[in-house]
Formats: C-alpha cells, structure tokens, sequence
C-alpha cells in the first residue's frame, strides 16, 4: 500500500489553524468534505472522539495518527495537517503534536486500514522524517517527501 495513492495536495494542509485536538480534527474533516469524500461530519467526528476515548492517537513524538470506522466509507480515506505551532493533544510524551494523519476505513474490513496505520508507522520511523514533513512548506512537498521514501 502506497499512502501517496491516497493522498493528494487538496487532502493536506500545511498551515493548521487550530491549536487544540478537537478543533484539528474538525479543520482536518472541512478537507474531506471539500474534496467530496465526506458528508456525515458528526458521525466522522464521533468516531474520531470514540477511538481517541479508549487511548491518545499520537503515536510519536510530533505525530498523530487519529482514525475510526465510518459507514460512509467505501474503502480508506485519509488526510493530512501539519502544524507549526503544535497542537494540545493529549500526547503520552506531553509534548505538542505538529503532524497529523487521519485515516477512515469502511466498518467491517479491518484489513486495509491496519494496513495503512503501518505504513503510516513505518514511513514516519523513518529518521528524521517527521521532522522533515514538519518543516515542509506546501501540501505538494509534503508529498513530494511520501513519495521519495516509499
């Protein structure tokens, strides 16, 4: 699975506003919905709260991988946020997270979203690589860096 085929420049937003978890996960659901992939915002944004409930999504240092299972996806949705500022988020580490990658899968086929949730964790184990998607100044570099190390 190449997270470059799921994601293109409109899906990613350099630049996040907010500075707080909910509201990241609602500026990064307004993609979706612009792109036309998302209608039903409560329910994304319920199952976004409802995994976040049982244990943080960030994952790393920087990093955030919030997720859930929506019926209005057929097959997995993912966008990206990067933040300069950082965002409140909960984090085990306490620190601010500044990238985020939300993903949607279709409820009842677990098998590809695990799939893209390690992808995801093995693009960013890559040394240096958040740091490097953190510092990138446009949706189209961002990208231009996923598709350099897959």
């Amino acid at each position: 699975m190449k997270i470059s085929q799921l994601l293109t420049p409109s899906l990613i937003k350099v630049g996040l506003e907010s500075t707080e978890k909910e509201e990241v996960f609602e500026e990064i659901l307004q993609l979706f919905v612009d792109n036309g992939l998302l209608r039903d915002r409560d329910a994304a944004l319920a199952a976004l709260l409802e995994r976040e409930a049982k244990m943080t999504t960030s994952v790393a240092k920087w990093l955030a991988f919030p997720h859930g299972k929506i019926a209005e996806a057929k097959g997995l949705l993912m966008a990206a946020g990067i933040s300069a500022k950082g965002i409140e988020y909960d984090s085990l580490d306490g620190e601010p997270v500044h990238v985020v990658i939300m993903v949607f899968a279709e409820i009842g086929n677990p098998g590809p979203h695990i799939q893209a949730l390690a992808e995801l964790s093995r693009l960013f184990s890559i040394p240096k690589f958040t740091a490097r998607v953190r510092a990138a100044a446009t949706s189209q570099e961002v990208l231009a860096l996923i598709r350099e190390e897959e």
